[in-house]
């Protein structure tokens, strides 16, 4: 299991009720393989309700069938089976009528854009039978990316600015059904060795006072001389929040609200917390609530000052996730099922609008498209990276395999210049490339060393190309052309075809794959001598051969053995 589905495995000797009740809290998942009946009796007792329970599924011996069987949105359930069973290449047996409707799940959604939800069960409960009934959403949204609303969505939504709602999205608290964007920060200065519990309380009567929800928290922001003060530290694990620290003369140069000569005399700077929050928002941020003052009791040591700025946009790096995927050359039965499990978690695609379409059957309403424009790479990555540092769950998707001239390579540029603890998490789901499949059409071209080699001069300069070119020829490599010829580009085919023609005999076999894996796909076997370079476009991939492949009743082998070295 790839994503980490599975953080423990229960031993055999131990008692699984014992276990299961140890474990039964609402943010763990349980899989369980077994018979449905006897599970449903194993777990009856201590089902809590929508807010306690953990997602329950159940898995059949054979891993076939993924079932949901508690806590389908509530605890994810149901996007769980959805994403085990594309990676055994089993089926999800779900049977809410809201997946089966094709209708938006009002009350997980937001999870994989990394929102955090409140509201009672019976107030999600209540909006989602009135969502069954077809009636329209009436939503108030403050902050946060507001793309969510490309979903196929049914009932229609009505997005409003005043009067009754349904749900609400934003920093606010509401009494009520609410999706909370991460954008709040709060600017902390403290005392060494300020308990945990005055920080707390701080917070939360910051945020009550100023009618702001502690799930739209992002972080905390502090000066550099806090950075390793154990209750802020220990207060950010606990609640997932990012923490960022200043240096004094960074702080110094933000004009705060309230600023203060003995804080200046400490710590070189007249504002900690109002001047952290500002600088962390930017200047088209803005400062929700001035600093606040809060005492240690009896009980506990130091003090502790709060403010609260809100960002413009969403930043959780921490909850978001970049999937590299490699769609394979175009057939959805050729993705692997890594790749659709991670596709099925992931809430936004990101991708070349051609490469996007060809996996489009897999995509449920929920799950938006982002449509690149071709060459266009970096924006695309940009993009993607961007939308995972605002907490959300998305794919980025290349043809072929996305580490072989697709977008792994730019997109772990890109991430590897954030620092560590501003990076989303970040993994790379190997496809088919199209010299894999194209050598698997015409036989078994490529059982010696083979190389391939890109004709774009779009990012390589044709002279490193053309070098490159007569290293594989003079190496006797099989060679793998890829962005052979384009309207723009007509002549270097041509030019390649002359320089390995020096060097190969004129009858080398020659596989020209086109379209491969769609609906127009052709397959025609030439030779170095007889390709002409005007019929093949970008679509085509080539392969020619080394001095021992040859072609014989339409296939192409390069044998595995040299004549003469057995």
């Amino acid at each position: 299991m790839q994503l980490g589905h599975l953080n423990q495995i229960i031993p055999q000797e131990k008692d699984f009720k014992v276990e299961l009740a140890r474990y039964w809290q609402p943010e763990n998942r349980f899989v369980i393989v077994g018979s449905v009946g006897a599970i449903t009796r194993l777990i009856a007792p201590i089902i809590r309700g929508k807010d306690l329970d953990p997602a329950i599924l159940v898995l059949d011996p054979g891993g076939e069938h993924v079932i949901p069987l508690l806590g389908g949105h509530s605890s994810g359930a149901e996007r769980c089976a959805l994403e085990l069973a594309a990676e055994l290449g089993g089926t999800a047996v779900i049977t809410s009528s809201c997946f089966y409707e094709r209708r938006l799940p009002v009350d997980c959604f937001g999870e994989a854009w990394g929102w955090r939800r409140s509201g009672t069960a019976e107030s999600w409960r209540n909006l989602m039978k009135n969502q069954a009934r077809a009636q329209p959403m009436r939503v108030m949204q403050n902050s946060g990316d507001r793309r969510w609303l490309n979903a196929t969505i049914f009932p229609l939504i009505d997005m409003v600015e005043a009067g009754s709602i349904d749900f609400f999205i934003g920093p606010n608290h509401y009494e009520g059904c609410s999706w909370h964007p991460p954008t709040l920060w709060i600017g902390v200065g403290c005392e060494r060795g300020t308990s945990i519990t005055v920080l707390r309380r701080g917070i939360a009567r910051s945020l009550d006072e100023a009618g702001l929800a502690i799930e739209a928290v992002a972080g905390l922001a502090t000066a550099d001389r806090k950075a390793n003060e154990p209750a802020l530290l220990a207060l950010c694990e606990e609640n997932r929040w990012l923490l960022r620290t200043y240096a004094a003369e960074n702080l110094a140069t933000i004009s705060a609200p309230t600023p203060s000569e003995t804080v200046f005399k400490e710590m070189g700077t007249a504002s900690v917390a109002e001047a952290a929050a500002l600088l962390t928002v930017g200047n088209k941020g803005s400062l929700l609530q001035t600093k606040r003052v809060y005492h240690a009791s009896k009980s506990e040591k130091g003090a502790v000052t709060i403010a609260v700025a809100e960002s413009t946009i969403a930043i959780a790096p921490q909850r978001g996730e970049l999937h590299l995927i490699g769609s394979g050359p175009g057939d959805p039965a050729l993705l692997s099922n890594d790749c659709k499990g991670a596709l099925s978690r992931c809430s936004c695609w990101v991708g070349y609008k051609l490469y996007l379409d060809l996996i489009e059957p897999l995509r449920q309403p929920e799950q938006i498209r982002f449509d690149g424009e071709l060459t266009k790479e970096r924006d695309r990555c940009s993009e993607a990276l961007e939308l995972a540092c605002q907490g959300a769950r998305v794919a980025l998707i290349s043809s072929g395999d996305s580490g072989i001239y697709g977008m792994a390579g730019l997109a772990l540029d890109l991430w590897l210049q954030r620092t560590k603890r501003e990076r989303p998490k970040f993994q790379v789901h190997p496809g088919i490339s199209a010299l894999q499949l194209a050598a698997a059409k015409v036989g078994a071209p490529l059982m010696h060393d083979f190389c391939a080699i890109s004709l774009s001069d779009w990012l390589t300069p044709w002279h490193v190309i053309e070098k490159r070119i007569k290293s594989a020829a003079t190496g006797d490599f099989v060679i793998a052309l890829y962005n052979p010829r384009s309207k723009d580009r007509d002549w270097q085919l041509a030019k390649t075809q002359d320089v390995l023609l020096k060097y190969r005999r004129h009858s080398t076999p020659v596989a020209l794959a086109r379209q491969l894996g769609r609906e127009n796909e052709s397959i025609k076997l030439t030779t170095l001598e007889a390709l002409i370079p005007e019929q093949v476009d970008m679509l085509t991939i080539i392969l020619i051969g080394n001095s021992s492949s040859y072609s014989k009743d339409g296939m192409m082998l390069t044998p595995r053995v040299y004549t003469g070295t057995q």
